[in-house]
């Protein structure tokens, strides 16, 4: 089962991305961010009602705040990152925090993956980076560029183990979701505000009716990235954190191919390279 809520995870997170990255086309980032966590927030908040979450309130819902701040200002980094360097190394070493962090807080919880679950680990590692596309040549890489994508990776991994130590049950997780969006909300909000205030635009060329035409795909996002987080928190507790957290961490070969499917982009040789260690480390660990 925790094979299976990881692999969930990722299909969700890719698709995520994939929207997203489609919908920053036409719309600031920052507005995305926002108006999709508006989204979940609300439909998160109607659930925790519904399911009587409310009575789930403890001390474990400081880790789901944490996540909530820690997550919108490790993308705000992301984004500066790309912004500043090359896709092709920023990229892939994103992705790569969202796996080395979760194993080695597992590692020093004490767990101790077999010898078929390591290899598998090592080679899913392998090609979540270069299903990522990693650059090795001919741009030079800004220190303050690097500085900011490992910032960026150690806060999509410490979201990600957060994330895991929200909740123990089902109706507690709705209410450690709807904390982190509304976490999420505020300082996405505020990076918002500050970004107008600066002279950036807040929202795209046709104004709010662009934004309301793109509700539908933006509630996608949304809810994806909570589903994720949902189904990412239930695979760390169904079985080793080791094998969730990489597993979980596939979604970059899930929006190439995504990209590829839906917009007719082609892989580069080491995407596919890295989308097939990606499938054979998924079977290691799977069997392992």
């Amino acid at each position: 089962m925790s094979a299976l809520f990881a692999l969930a995870t990722s299909l969700l997170w890719g698709l995520a991305d994939f929207g997203g990255g489609l919908l920053t086309r036409r719309t600031p980032a920052l507005t995305v961010v926002v108006v999709s966590q508006l989204i979940a927030v609300t439909v998160l908040g109607a659930i925790v009602v519904a399911t009587g979450g409310w009575s789930e309130t403890g001390p474990q819902l400081w880790f789901a705040a944490a996540a909530g701040v820690v997550g919108p200002a490790a993308m705000l980094c992301f984004y500066r990152a790309l912004a500043l360097g090359p896709m092709g190394v920023v990229s892939p070493l994103g992705a790569l925090g969202g796996v080395t962090v979760p194993l080695c807080v597992a590692l020093v919880l004490g767990e101790r993956p077999g010898l078929l679950q390591v290899s598998g680990v090592v080679v899913a590692v392998a090609g979540v980076v270069l299903a990522s596309g990693p650059q090795t040549g001919g741009v030079p890489v800004q220190r303050q560029t690097l500085l900011l994508t490992l910032v960026a990776a150690l806060g999509f991994g410490s979201v990600m183990a957060l994330i895991a130590e929200a909740s123990n049950t089902l109706t507690g997780l709705f209410l450690a979701l709807f904390v982190q969006r509304v976490c999420n909300v505020v300082v996405g909000g505020g990076a918002l505000l500050a970004s107008v205030r600066r002279g950036n635009p807040g929202l795209p060329e046709g104004g709010m009716g662009v934004v309301w035409a793109s509700l539908p795909a933006l509630a996608f996002v949304g809810l994806a990235d909570v589903a994720a987080n949902g189904t990412y928190n239930l695979a760390a507790h169904h079985g080793p954190v080791t094998v969730a957290a990489v597993l979980a961490s596939l979604y970059p070969v899930v929006t190439a191919l995504a990209a590829r499917a839906l917009l007719g982009e082609r892989l580069r040789v080491v995407q596919a390279t890295g989308a097939g260690l990606a499938l054979v480390g998924t079977l290691l660990l799977a069997t392992g």
